[in-house]
C-alpha cells in the first residue's frame, strides 16, 4: 500500500479515540498496542525502521511500504498498529519528548526559579545543551525534531507537548513568587520554550553554530524575561 500524495487523501480510523485528530489529517491513532513479546519486538521493528529511513530519504519520500521492507515485515503486520506513516511517525515524537520531558522534571522546582540571575541563565543553557545531545542521540532524534513544525499532521503533537512543558514550568514559578502575574509568566514561559526549541532547530540545519554559545545567547535572554517577572512582584 502506497501513502497518500497529500495528508488530506487518508481516511480517519475509529479503533481508538486515545488522541484528537484535526479534521481531513491523517489518523495519527495507534490500531493495537502490542502486548506479547513477539508483537512487541514486531511493533519496535517497525519504529528503527521508520527512524532509519528518516535520516536516508527524508520525510516526504517516507512510506509505510518502505518501513515494510526495512522492517523485514510484511504490510498486514504494519497495519496491526499502525494506519500510516504519520502514525508511525507520531510514536517516534511523543517518545522523542517523553525523553526531555524527563530531563526537565527535576530541573523544573522552586528552587530553580530562585536562583540569582547569572545562575539561573547557567542552569538553563546547561538544561538546553542536555536536551540538544539527548535529541541528537534519540533515533531520528533530529528528523523527528524537523517534522514536528514542518508536518501539519504532527503539528498538533508539538503544541500539545509545549502547553503541558509550560504548565510544567508555570506551577513552581509561581510557588516561588507568588505575587508574580500568572498570564505574563505563562505567556513568557511558553514564548521562551519557542524559542529555545527555535534555536535546536538552528542548530541542527547550520552545524557552523557553537552550540554553547547559542545556548548562552538563548538562556540570557529568556532569563531577563523572567527576571523582569520576578522583579515586578
Amino acid at each position: 500500500m502506497n501513502e497518500p500524495n497529500s495528508v488530506a487523501d487518508t481516511a480517519a480510523n475509529p479503533a481508538s479515540q486515545d488522541k484528537l485528530v484535526p479534521r481531513n489529517l491523517p489518523d495519527l491513532r495507534q490500531k493495537k498496542v502490542p502486548s506479547q513479546q513477539r508483537a512487541v519486538e514486531t511493533f519496535e521493528r517497525i519504529l528503527a525502521a521508520c527512524g532509519d529511513l528518516l535520516g536516508e530519504v527524508g520525510i516526504e519520500r517516507l512510506s509505510t511500504n518502505l518501513v515494510c521492507q526495512r522492517a523485514g515485515i510484511s504490510p498486514p503486520a504494519l497495519y496491526q498498529y499502525f494506519p500510516n506513516k504519520y502514525a508511525i511517525l507520531c510514536e517516534l515524537a511523543e517518545r522523542l519528548m517523553r525523553s526531555q520531558n524527563g530531563l526537565l522534571k527535576p530541573w523544573a522546582t522552586a528552587e530553580t526559579w530562585r536562583l540569582p540571575e547569572p545562575e539561573l541563565a547557567a542552569s538553563i543553557a546547561d538544561l538546553f545543551i542536555r536536551t540538544l545531545q539527548l535529541t541528537e542521540q534519540m533515533p531520528a532524534g533530529i528528523w523527528i525534531t524537523r517534522a514536528l513544525r514542518a508536518v501539519p499532521t504532527l503539528q498538533e503533537v508539538r503544541h500539545s507537548s509545549h502547553e503541558l512543558v509550560t504548565d510544567l514550568l508555570v506551577q513552581p514559578f509561581m510557588q516561588a513568587y507568588p505575587q508574580a502575574d500568572q498570564t505574563e509568566v505563562r505567556l513568557t514561559l511558553r514564548l521562551g520554550i519557542d524559542a529555545l526549541y527555535a534555536a535546536q532547530e538552528l542548530l541542527f540545519d547550520n552545524p557552523s553554530l557553537e552550540p554553547r554559545a547559542v545556548a548562552r545567547t538563548m538562556a540570557a535572554m529568556v532569563t531577563g524575561q523572567l527576571v523582569k517577572l520576578r522583579q515586578s512582584e
